[in-house]
C-alpha cells in the first residue's frame, strides 16, 4: 500500500473543507458551534471546535510552511468529514447538530447541496 504524498493530502483536505477560513472563524464564534461535539474531561472546548481553529491556521499557511503535524491534522479532518457525511439525518439538515458538528470541522453540507442545485 502506498503512502499518500503531501500534494494528495492537501487536495483531499481542500476538497473536504468547503468553508473559507473567514467562514470558519465566523461560525466558531456562534453558540451553535460551541454547543456541539465531544469534549475531553477537564476541557471546555469540544474536539471539533479545537479542530476548526486549527483548520483556520492551516488554511493561512503556504504549502511550504506546513508541518508534519499539519498534514496529520489534515488527514484527520478529511477522515472525519467523509465518515460523518455518510451518517447524516434525513430531515432538517440545516438546523441539525450533525451539520453544526461538520461545520466545526470546516465542511458545510448545505453549501454542497446548494451548489448541486445550481448545477441542475
Amino acid at each position: 500500500m502506498s503512502r499518500k504524498n503531501d500534494d494528495d493530502i492537501r487536495q483531499e483536505f481542500e476538497d473536504a473543507v468547503n468553508m473559507s477560513a473567514s467562514e470558519i472563524e465566523r461560525w466558531l464564534a456562534t453558540k451553535h458551534s460551541q454547543n456541539v461535539g465531544w469534549t475531553y474531561e477537564g476541557e471546555h472546548e469540544s474536539v471539533g471546535h479545537q479542530s476548526g481553529r486549527r483548520i483556520v491556521e492551516i488554511k493561512g499557511k503556504r504549502a511550504d510552511e506546513l508541518t508534519d503535524e499539519d498534514y496529520a491534522h489534515m488527514r484527520k479532518v478529511t477522515g472525519y468529514v467523509h465518515r460523518h457525511l455518510a451518517q447524516g439525518p434525513q430531515h432538517d439538515i440545516e438546523h441539525s447538530r450533525w451539520r453544526y458538528s461538520l461545520m466545526n470541522w470546516g465542511h458545510d453540507p448545505i453549501k454542497e447541496m446548494r451548489a448541486r442545485l445550481r448545477r441542475d
